[in-house]
């Protein structure tokens, strides 16, 4: 199965390549924006055209797409740029690319086809605020070796650490280089490489014998997941941990004198306390959801709105910090990577407010409240525990096998008395049910069961 993966890599630069890598950041923030500008130069002029009455054919054209730009840029850049051929072309290209995916962004928001909040016409990048990236696409770039990365008019740059994983699937053809972005972060510059590999896939009745059974997962603040195996993942709380650092990096930079050396230092302190914090993060949320795709077959989640969760003030940092939308995405593509699977419950179901043992509910549940007592059965356990023991549940009325004896599907009978009878249902990750339709559902496998 090919699959796309990213390596990424913190590079060593000398001082010539350092100053070479930000002389094409530069070279690509200029080709945006010089596009930004011949964009908007020509629907003015079309504007004005209109008002004349002029309409069709004998409009200016508007270079929007990436192909536009980039014929447009050729026929101008000895003229707006004479130093153009100092950098590679392909920070260049870079820059067009951005500004012709940021355009089609706008338009496939304004026409209802992009989801989520209201992407805005893209607007002017300016040094020092915008991130310094550029990407090439072709060419001779990659590694040289473990230790060194080829790039274009730049040359062979150092690596901090090893690069086996990728240069041993190279060297063996089982991956094949598509692009290379090269970006800079708190002062340290990376490259991520985008790769094609060819992955097997883990599969046969002895390897799903060897993992565990399926498990449900709730997120949250307290513990960072708790799982229906009684396991509590501790919160590390990396943020918090770095506030008082973060409050006297960012006294010391408001204090600063604008444009000045000192303001710049402390700007870049700041940017590191940042980056630290990003990085623990990152390698938690990693560590965690790599050990639950590779040691459970079925993992059941909660679908979050996690914007609607920020909301709450008091909640809002806490909530941030623990990432819950990173954990489903990640968990949504290691699945895929080690063969288990990823249900998404429904973001409407109880799963707090529901007895794990009798089905039960205890609908004046509160958030302070930490314990879940059931009013039927008496039932007293942590309300994170319930909660992911109720997912867990999820499985028995919406899990599939794959094929049973006889190489057919079979739907896997109702074990027990399941609460989400009156409650939407659960979906693959990225689908969601509507309540009349995941209630039909679970009637209908009763019904079967019986």
């Amino acid at each position: 199965m090919k699959t796309l993966r990213a390596y990424r890599f913190a590079l060593d630069p000398n001082a010539a390549q350092s100053a070479n890598l930000h002389r094409h950041a530069g070279a690509a923030r200029f080709a945006y924006n010089w596009g930004l500008a011949r964009v908007k130069a020509a629907l003015a002029q079309r504007d004005a055209e209109q008002s004349y009455g002029l309409d069709g054919d004998a409009l200016t054209p508007v270079p929007w797409t990436l192909p536009a730009l980039r014929l447009a840029w050729n026929a101008a850049k000895r003229d707006v740029a004479p130093w153009w051929d100092e950098c590679s072309k392909e920070a260049f290209s870079a820059g067009l690319d951005q500004l012709a995916r940021g355009l089609k962004n706008f338009t496939d928001s304004r026409r209802g086809k992009r989801k989520g909040q209201r992407v805005g016409f893209p607007r002017f990048k300016k040094r020092g605020k915008a991130r310094d990236s550029f990407r090439y696409t072709t060419g001779a770039y990659g590694p040289a070796d473990d230790h060194l990365v080829k790039l274009p008019r730049i040359g062979r740059v150092k690596v901090h650490e090893p690069m086996g994983a990728l240069t041993g699937r190279l060297a063996e053809g089982r991956a094949r280089l598509l692009g290379a972005t090269v970006s800079r972060t708190a002062g340290r510059w990376f490259v991520s490489f985008t790769v094609e590999v060819d992955r097997e896939m883990p599969g046969g009745p002895s390897r799903r014998q060897r993992r565990a059974g399926p498990v449900g997962v709730d997120l949250g603040v307290t513990h960072l997941a708790v799982l229906s195996t009684g396991e509590m993942v501790a919160n590390p709380k990396h943020l918090a941990g770095s506030l008082r650092r973060l409050r006297k990096a960012s006294r010391a930079y408001a204090r600063s004198k604008p444009g000045s050396a000192g303001r710049r230092q402390r700007a870049a302190r700041l940017a590191r306390i940042h980056a630290r914090v990003a990085h623990q993060r990152h390698d938690g949320l990693h560590k965690l959801t790599t050990r639950l795709a590779k040691t459970h077959s079925v993992i059941v989640v909660e679908d979050l709105h996690v914007a609607g969760m920020v909301r709450n003030r008091r909640l809002a940092r806490a909530i941030a910090d623990t990432a819950m939308a990173e954990v489903r995405r990640q968990l949504l593509y290691k699945t895929r990577w080690y063969g288990s699977r990823l249900i998404v419950a429904d973001r409407w179901y109880p799963s707090s407010k529901t007895c794990s043992d009798c089905g039960g509910r205890n609908p004046s549940l509160t958030l302070a409240d930490r314990t879940f007592t059931c009013p039927s059965c008496g039932l007293v356990v942590d309300r994170d525990l319930n909660a992911a023991v109720n997912l867990r549940h999820l499985v028995a009325g919406s899990a599939l096998e794959t094929e049973n004896a006889r190489g057919g599907d079979r739907e896997t009978a109702l074990a027990r008395q399941v609460p989400m009878k009156r409650e939407p249902g659960t979906a693959r990750a990225g689908q969601t049910g509507s309540a009349v339709l995941s209630t039909t559902a679970a009637r209908q496998r009763l019904t079967h069961a019986s």
